[in-house]
């Protein structure tokens, strides 16, 4: 009982009390965070999710669909907001719960971290590859054993900007601002060409008559209520939760917050900031997409790309397959960032191995632990059907995300003399409906993605209560005893 309750004072939150060889340099600044969380909040699913949902469940709805799921993803990063200004720290959930729900709580969001962004990394190296392939085929050059080429490619990716972010997180930060600049562009020539093709007809008046939606793995929410309907206003809310999953990754611009200049005033504005910015960009590209041909004509494999073929602008091809590759390319970058802190605040904290959370004397980085996320990436990407477990990245996500916003709560009547640089308006209005906002969007996961989550859970209890609960740095000195013959020895 006493292991639940004990807390991590929140004097200690921010890894002080750790020394120079477990201290990261501070480098961010505010519009460093922005370009951060672009890097990782666009990828490659802003050319598709827009025209997917748009086809099989929204119509040309969606464009609502994706102010909902802002609004949702909206509210949750106010919460984080409140927290990352008190708290700025590379931890990020997993420090904030440290601090104001116990240990044992920490260690659980600490593991939905980790298969938050690990299984992210592999899943998303594997999406690179066959992008590049393609990429590679629409530019006329034919590759055979594309199946093998494909894993080549996976293990390049993850090695090279495994490397990156090891050798140190400027050389880090220097190539994401010229590939995050680079996606912009093509994204902006997609909206800028797209626009002189709308015809108005196709939005109709954005409500299209609901029907059946066609049997697909069962969700907890469709357990309940039964085979849902696609369109009309059931299918502009159903496809809100798909469109949010594109959104996340803004949470890891809170892990940045020890590396960053002036945190608890630039970590809340760069969240918010590139949120509302890549916020305004889908929304944009889905009323391109809607508006060059109609929903009815989507095509769900290439939906922007096989829209600008209907319309004879072949070219845009290419702009839109560099941009995906970009794109995914910076999440990748991102995504080994975020881990890495993640794993180096827990290790700091005794909860894995301390030898984690060593800093390099070479490149001023945690590059032990940023090692081993890369080795760990390439061995799932290349041997695990990681695709198909992609929901599970979200169900970390989210999951972190209830107790950053009960976390708001808590901390407000048990704590409310730290100092705060943001704090969420209208608490608890805010944070309470960032809780139903996530719940909402956690039982439209499948049940057997819940399920896969209730194991990996089991799995990280059982670690911590063989490792992480002996060798936290709270846990109570060893007590000497002496044996039989007298000698000396140690027990807790």
């Amino acid at each position: 009982m006493t292991t639940i309750l004990r807390r991590l004072p929140p004097s200690e939150a921010t890894g002080l009390r750790t020394g120079a060889r477990h201290s990261l340099a501070q480098l961010y600044r505010p519009l460093d965070l922005v370009v951060l969380g672009l890097g990782v909040m666009i990828g490659a699913g802003i050319f598709s999710i827009a025209g997917r949902q748009a086809a099989t469940i929204a119509g040309p709805g969606v464009i609502l669909s994706f102010m909902i799921a802002g609004i949702a993803s909206l509210l949750a990063a106010l919460c984080y907001a409140e927290l990352s200004s008190t708290m700025p720290t590379s931890g990020s959930a997993y420090t904030f719960t440290y601090v104001i729900f116990g240990e044992v709580w920490a260690w659980i969001i600490g593991c939905a971290l980790i298969l938050e962004m690990q299984l992210a990394v592999a899943v998303v190296a594997r999406a690179w590859a066959g992008l590049a392939v393609q990429t590679i085929s629409d530019f006329g050059v034919r590759l055979p054993q594309q199946d093998l080429i494909g894993d080549v490619f996976v293990f390049v990716i993850l090695a090279v900007l495994t490397g990156v972010v090891a050798l140190g997180a400027r050389i880090g930060l220097r190539a994401l601002w010229i590939m995050v600049s680079a996606k912009l562009l093509a994204i902006g020539a997609v909206i800028v060409v797209g626009v002189l093709h709308l015809d108005v007809a196709n939005f109709g008046d954005f409500y299209v008559p609901p029907k059946p939606a066609v049997a697909s793995a069962p969700t907890v929410l469709g357990v309940f209520l039964g085979q849902g309907h696609a369109f009309g206003w059931f299918g502009i809310f159903a496809a809100a939760p798909a469109i949010a999953f594109a959104y996340i990754g803004w949470d890891i611009i809170a892990t940045a917050a020890e590396e960053t200049v002036n945190a608890p005033r630039a970590v809340p504005k760069g969240m918010i900031r590139s949120l509302v910015i890549a916020t305004v960009l889908y929304i944009a590209v889905a009323v391109v997409m809607i508006g060059m041909i109609p929903y009815t004509r989507i095509s769900t494999d290439a939906p922007l790309s096989s829209a600008f073929k209907v319309l004879g602008v072949d070219w845009m091809v290419h702009v839109i397959d560099l941009g995906a590759v970009l794109g995914l390319t910076t999440v990748i970058l991102v995504l080994i960032v975020g881990q890495t802190r993640v794993l180096f605040s827990m290790a700091r904290d005794g909860l894995l191995p301390r030898g984690l959370s060593t800093v390099s004397r070479n490149y001023h980085t945690p590059s032990r632990v940023t090692l081993v996320i890369g080795a760990l990436a390439i061995v799932l990407a290349e041997f695990v059907p990681v695709l198909t477990l992609q929901e599970l990245v979200v169900m970390g996500a989210l999951f972190a995300f209830l107790f950053v916003a009960a976390g708001v709560i808590v901390m407000r009547r048990r704590m409310p003399h730290l100092e705060r640089g943001f704090t969420v308006p209208l608490s608890p209005v805010v944070p309470a409906l960032s809780l139903v906002a996530t719940l909402w969007l956690m039982v439209n996961l499948q049940v057997v993605t819940w399920g896969w989550f209730a194991l990996w859970m089991v799995f990280g209890l059982l670690v911590y209560l063989l490792y992480g609960r002996r060798h936290s740095l709270l846990a109570p000195a060893p007590v000497p005893v002496k044996d039989t013959a007298g000698r000396g020895r140690h027990r807790r």
